[in-house]
């Protein structure tokens, strides 16, 4: 339908005015500030508008949703308030040295001091959830020496084919893009490489896959901070999630993970605990096999987002064992509102570390 700007009674400006009184939470400006805002038409007492926020996952849609309608809705004369939402994720800002990955927005490492700490089911599921939630995603296997990413993701099978402009087509699953080494080798054969040929390898993942336009890229890495970290974080702009258990051993190789990061000038969107407590499935009792709350206490003490916690659960092994994700397979179960809520709250991150200074 169209809108005439041109009326008696209701202008434009009243409008943006109202609207910036709607303040994104996490930003902490409005969202008339922040170009949120397009679109704007008037009929009569009908007003017309379009919201677009900083990320399909954003935790707090449906409440800067309705507060945009409210304050419209208040403007003497507007009788009907019809509003448009959407989500454009921002790119991450060039930083030199750095090359950008064509048609990817945002890069974000997933990693984690140690092994053991189920740093690749999160990001599976993640990945999944983000995917969910409407962002187009892709999942990047940088544990070349052990990629289960495949496996999990119910892609073992996939045989890798190339485009027209002989860039690798990843396949897709659950919503998410995948790449992985696996692909390409015997699945009974150890990958026993030296430091350049991982170097390589990840760059070519990143140059060379047909990633096509996404709005995240989740790179699960290998656990330490070793060769395939030092290269993620020279190759390009990316940023970083660790992922621990809240026993001490764990907790203390995330600070190593954490001063990698900060020595390599990556920002840090937060730290997520994994196998935070055993959820009875038959009484919903907590047993905190592992200790308890020590993801929050380290986030803390580093100065950085605790993006939450996911608790151990079966649904979760046999999913990933299966090739289908927990996250996919029933997005209304009680973990995957788990991965969900860390999703937004990574995303809701991704926005604050790009857009704040802007």
């Amino acid at each position: 339908m169209f809108f005439s700007k041109k009326q008696t009674g209701i202008s434009e400006e009243q409008v943006l005015q109202a609207l910036r009184q709607v303040m994104d939470p996490d930003l902490h400006r409005d969202v008339v500030s922040l170009g949120m805002i397009s679109d704007i038409g008037i009929s009569g007492s009908k007003v017309h508008f379009k919201l677009t926020l900083t990320t399909p996952a954003c935790p707090v849609k449906e409440k800067m949703e309705a507060d945009c309608r409210e304050v419209v809705s208040q403007i003497p004369g507007v009788g009907e308030v019809e509003m448009e939402s959407t989500a454009s994720v921002a790119a991450s800002r060039t930083v030199a040295g750095r090359e950008p990955v064509e048609g990817v927005k945002q890069i974000i490492a997933v990693t984690s001091g140690k092994g053991g700490v189920g740093k690749t089911t999160v990001s599976v599921n993640l990945a999944v959830a983000l995917a969910h939630l409407g962002a187009s995603v892709g999942l990047l296997d940088a544990d070349i020496t052990g990629p289960n990413v495949p496996l999990m993701l119910g892609l073992e099978d996939y045989q890798p084919t190339s485009n027209s402009e002989n860039k690798i087509v990843p396949p897709k699953n659950y919503g998410v893009k995948c790449m992985s080494i696996a692909f390409f080798v015997d699945k009974d054969t150890p990958i026993i490489w030296r430091g350049p040929m991982l170097d390589k390898a990840i760059k070519q993942f990143l140059r060379d896959v047909d990633w096509g336009e996404l709005d995240y890229l989740i790179v699960d890495m290998p656990p330490g901070t070793g060769d395939a970290q030092l290269t993620l974080t020279t190759a390009t702009q990316v940023s970083g999630v660790l992922v621990t258990t809240p026993q001490e051993v764990a907790l203390l190789d995330s600070r190593r993970g954490c001063a990698m990061f900060e020595k390599m000038h990556v920002p840090i969107l937060g730290l997520i605990e994994n196998m935070s407590y055993f959820l009875c499935p038959d009484c919903s009792s907590k047993s905190h096999i592992f200790g308890a709350g020590g993801g929050k206490i380290l986030a803390d003490e580093m100065n950085i987002p605790f993006l939450g916690e996911i608790p151990l659960d079966s649904a979760v092994r046999e999913g990933g064992d299966a090739g289908r994700p927990i996250t996919a397979l029933d997005p209304d179960h009680r973990i995957s509102q788990f991965y969900i809520a860390v999703a937004k709250q990574l995303a809701a991150q991704v926005s604050i570390k790009t857009l704040a200074l802007v």
